[in-house]
């Protein structure tokens, strides 16, 4: 074996290298650039031509062969020749070792790429011993006119045959482009899906907005309608209220000044609690006669649906005097308004009731002309106004001021009624009176007998039941004997119906204007009380 160590300069990088020269061929060291230099034998034969090349350049169109390759390694054939040149750069000597002839063939085919085919006239000369520069320009020449994408197949085909690790490489690089187009495509669904969010939200929210102005522009409408309706009120409130106090400002005025004779300030706080409990009075009537009208209008209208009922009967062939079947008893039966009702109360039980004096007709004359021209007829009714009724919270001091004078406590026992007689005074037009009791309620109403008194003194009685005219045991009477009895007994009108009251709470007030001559009967019931007896303290005075 014979060696021989020769420094050569290369043209091209202008760096030195070192040539070992064997018996078996020549081996190129590669310099810092990755270049290879080699010394050959002086050999006068032609270079043998790579079969592969040659077959793979021959035997394929250019386009073809582009087709081709780009489908079996899934890269287009630029991008792929661009990887295959990086791994070549970079894997050269370390992860695999091509042949003097393989690297010279891929050097000649990376020039013919990027400079086209070889041409002696733009290329410098090369030196005598620089056998490495000949022999890349021999390589480079021998490609002739190879199109551009042909060198790039011819490349990377070349680099694929000589490193089994380049398909690797290429494998790995394209789960690498399939994992990230993966991840840009998710990223462009989670931005699309976060786009869709977004606008799902603003659309939300301002769907939102349209409710929440919708609902503040109806509550405004709603709230101003309410202070109109409220402002409305009030001024029916005042309005009414005036004309009530202009009617009751003297008895209130005189009431109120005998309860606080030298506090001002008091007696104004009274007469408003007073006026404010007549007007709560006189609109709580008046819902009665509205509700009383209806009850009225319904009741006309059942009648006469009652009439084309019986109409309905006699036509199909019910005579008087047979009877009725059960359906049509039924349906008349129900025509009849119920009578078993109680009227609705005021003041914890009492009747707000007048309604029985206020629905009838005033006439034209005053009362007290009517009882002065003469007898009362049958068909023309005294005016009886309505009564006031209200209550106050001071019971305590009520009853200490009351006990100071011992006629004014009356004892009402288990099961009795006590009347307490007033006779109208000539100097009054008014008559006011209170009471209260100890823990229990009782029973109470006003009752008005047209009859002259004899004494303007106040008495007391008392009987065993509410009906003063219950019969004795024994034979009932007869019809005579009861009429010559009523036709001798003074007419007696209803002022406050009796109703129990809760009088051991609160002192309960009231007053009424004078209907004519007479005795008011002020009547404390305590018949429906087997146990226990009651104490009332009471005090009436007239006002004018």
């Amino acid at each position: 074996m014979m060696a021989t160590e020769v420094q050569s300069g290369d043209l091209d990088s202008a760096t030195s290298s070192r040539l070992e020269v064997s018996i078996d061929g020549l081996t190129l060291s590669p310099d810092p650039e990755g270049e290879q230099t080699q010394v050959e034998e002086p050999d006068t034969g032609p270079a043998e031509p790579d079969t592969d090349t040659s077959d793979a350049v021959g035997g394929e169109d250019g386009e073809t062969a582009k087709s081709a390759i780009e489908r079996k390694w899934g890269f287009p054939l630029l991008e792929l020749y661009g990887m295959g040149l990086k791994f070549f750069k970079d894997k050269d000597g370390k992860a695999f070792h091509p042949t003097y002839e393989e690297k010279l063939r891929l050097v000649a085919l990376h020039k013919q790429v990027l400079l086209g085919p070889y041409n002696p006239d733009a290329s410098p000369e090369v030196g005598f011993f620089d056998v490495l520069g000949n022999d890349r320009r021999k390589e480079w020449a021998s490609l002739g006119n190879l199109e551009k994408e042909d060198a790039m197949v011819e490349f990377v085909k070349l680099l694929n045959k000589c490193c089994n690790l380049f398909a690797p490489y290429v494998t790995s690089h394209k789960i690498e482009r399939e994992e990230q187009e993966r991840k840009r495509k998710e990223e462009e669904e989670r931005q699309r899906l976060e786009e869709e969010e977004m606008e799902r939200h603003r659309q939300e929210e301002e769907r939102r907005r349209l409710e929440e102005e919708e609902r503040q522009r109806r509550e405004d409408e709603e709230r101003r309608q309410a202070e109109e309706e409220r402002l409305r009120i009030e001024q029916q409130k005042q309005q009414i209220m005036a004309a009530l106090n202009a009617q009751t400002a003297v008895q209130f005025q005189q009431y109120a000044a005998q309860q606080y004779p030298n506090s001002p300030e008091q007696q104004l706080g009274l007469i408003r609690q007073l006026q404010e409990q007549h007007y709560q009075q006189y609109m709580q009537q008046l819902y009665q006669v509205q509700l009383a009208q209806q009850q009225a209008a319904l009741q006309k209208q059942q009648m006469q649906a009652d009439s084309m009922v019986q109409g309905t009967l006699e036509s199909s062939g019910f005579s008087s005097g047979e009877p009725i079947p059960a359906s049509a008893a039924v349906l008349l039966c129900t025509s009849s308004p119920s009578t078993s009702e109680e009227t609705p109360t005021v003041n914890g039980g009492q009747s707000d009731s007048y309604s029985e004096s206020m629905d009838r007709e005033p006439e034209p004359e005053p009362a007290e002309e009517v009882s002065e021209n003469g007898p009362l007829l049958a068909d023309s009714p005294p005016v009886i106004a309505a009564p006031s009724m209200w209550t106050r919270p001071q019971i305590k001091d009520f009853k200490e001021k009351i006990r100071q004078d011992a006629d004014s406590v009356i004892t009402v026992g288990r099961g009795e009624v006590v009347t307490v007689r007033v006779p109208t005074h000539e100097e009054g037009s008014y008559l006011f009176w209170e009471f209260a009791t100890d823990y229990y309620d009782i029973g109470f109403g006003v009752f008005f007998e047209w009859t002259d008194a004899a004494s303007a003194a106040v008495s007391v009685h008392v009987s065993e039941s509410s009906d003063e005219d219950e019969e004795d045991e024994g034979e009932p009477p007869s019809e005579e004997e009861k009429a010559k009895k009523e036709a001798g007994k003074p007419q007696v009108d209803e002022i406050v119906p009796v109703y129990r009251r809760d009088c051991h709470e609160e002192v309960y007030a009231g007053s009424h204007q004078y209907p004519g001559r007479g005795v008011y009967l002020l009547k404390f019931d305590n018949s429906y009380s087997l146990w226990r007896s009651k104490s009332v303290y009471y005090r009436v005075y007239y006002t004018r």
